[in-house]
């Protein structure tokens, strides 16, 4: 998709947290508490409905004050759009409670590749949610960790494709996730890497998740380990709180560069999503009234073209990011805003950033075939 196109396409989780009602998320770093009566109150009709879409992003969990289990992905996946596969990401949710505590993660496996039975039955519909599995294993444990890997892929089967071990570190610690505590420049540290070399011969992936001005690290990692497939989260997440507030432009320069620079490496691909997190700075959240799909469309359109210039269409692929997002938007009008940033896109390319990427890169086909 050219960028004029894609321009004018458009126009103009804490274990601790307080109790909030059932299905709400409490206020978190990611961007606050989840209101189904402010989401309920925007209707929007559903574009493009026959369209397929796999979702590549998306959470299950049950903590203290907070729940998204798979009523709730239901209730979001039924909404009009036609969902026809998920990718479940690691949350730290449902670990193991004994044992070696490298070894508490294989749990959440071992718990999606349950919900994913349940959905490939065909009973719960059409979508085959979690049809993908991304689960933790801490790469700090150098080559230590392919116990680790092998006991997931034990656990996850034909599904479990891959680890996401998040990175995301600033000088700033206001900015930091407690839940997940990081040093500096772990994507260059040697005992990281010894672990992340084991990815490869399992023919496993991984989801990176980290901060913009850490996006030149990754390219390193991914120049380092051509033959491990590595996909960004969240559009890399361009920050726009802390020190970062009020510098739009000046994050948005830096952030584009290294996006760019990131899509030289043929193994990296690209998650266009996760902009509704407070991360970013974008506001949503904050709004009185429900954002509409042509205003969330507006404000994400950069971003989203950017990525797709640089990445292409055949290495990009839209996520939801749910329930973390929906802090800020409804299911259904992020998948509008998703479809109205492409109008001006050929056949193949919204396939691909709808379905056809996703498909490919988390190797669905055989397992949605099964």
């Amino acid at each position: 998709m050219k960028r004029r196109e894609f321009i004018t396409a458009v126009g103009g989780a804490a274990a601790a947290w307080p109790l909030t009602a059932r299905g709400q998320l409490p206020t978190s770093a990611s961007g606050g508490a989840v209101r189904q009566e402010w989401l309920d109150r925007r209707k929007e009709p559903i574009l493009e409905p026959a369209l397929p879409i796999v979702d590549p992003h998306h959470h299950l969990w049950i903590r203290p004050g907070s729940r998204y289990m798979v009523d709730d992905l239901l209730a979001d996946t039924n909404s009009g759009h036609n969902i026809v596969a998920t990718v479940y990401v690691q949350a730290r949710s449902m670990y193991r409670d004994s044992g070696p505590v490298e070894m508490r993660p294989v749990g959440e496996t071992e718990f999606v590749n349950g919900v994913a039975a349940m959905f490939a039955s065909g009973v719960l519909g059409k979508t085959r949610a979690c049809s993908g599995i991304v689960g933790q294993a801490d790469l700090m444990l150098g080559s230590r960790v392919e116990p680790v890997l092998n006991a997931h892929l034990r656990a996850g089967g034909d599904r479990f494709r891959g680890i996401r071990h998040i990175t995301s570190w600033d000088a700033d610690a206001s900015i930091n996730n407690p839940d997940y505590p990081s040093p500096p420049r772990l994507l260059g540290d040697k005992t990281f890497r010894e672990g992340f070399a084991r990815l490869g011969p399992l023919g496993l992936s991984f989801d990176a998740q980290l901060y913009h001005p850490q996006i030149s690290e990754l390219a390193n990692l991914a120049g380092s380990f051509p033959e491990v497939k590595v996909v960004l989260n969240h559009t890399g997440v361009p920050l726009g709180i802390g020190p970062y507030r009020g510098q739009r432009n000046e994050v948005f320069s830096r952030w584009a560069a290294s996006i760019k620079a990131l899509a030289a490496h043929p193994n990296v691909y690209v998650k266009i999503g996760g902009l509704g997190m407070r991360y970013n700075g974008l506001g949503f959240n904050e709004q009185t009234e429900l954002p509409s799909s042509e205003m969330v469309a507006a404000a994400c359109r950069p971003y989203v073209e950017t990525c797709v210039e640089a990445f292409g269409a055949s290495r990009s692929m839209f996520e939801s990011n749910f329930p973390v997002d929906k802090v800020s938007y409804s299911y259904q009008v992020f998948w509008n805003a998703c479809k109205l940033m492409t109008k001006g896109a050929s056949s193949t390319e919204k396939a691909d950033l709808f379905a056809g990427t996703a498909m490919r890169f988390y190797r669905l086909n055989r397992v949605l075939r099964g």
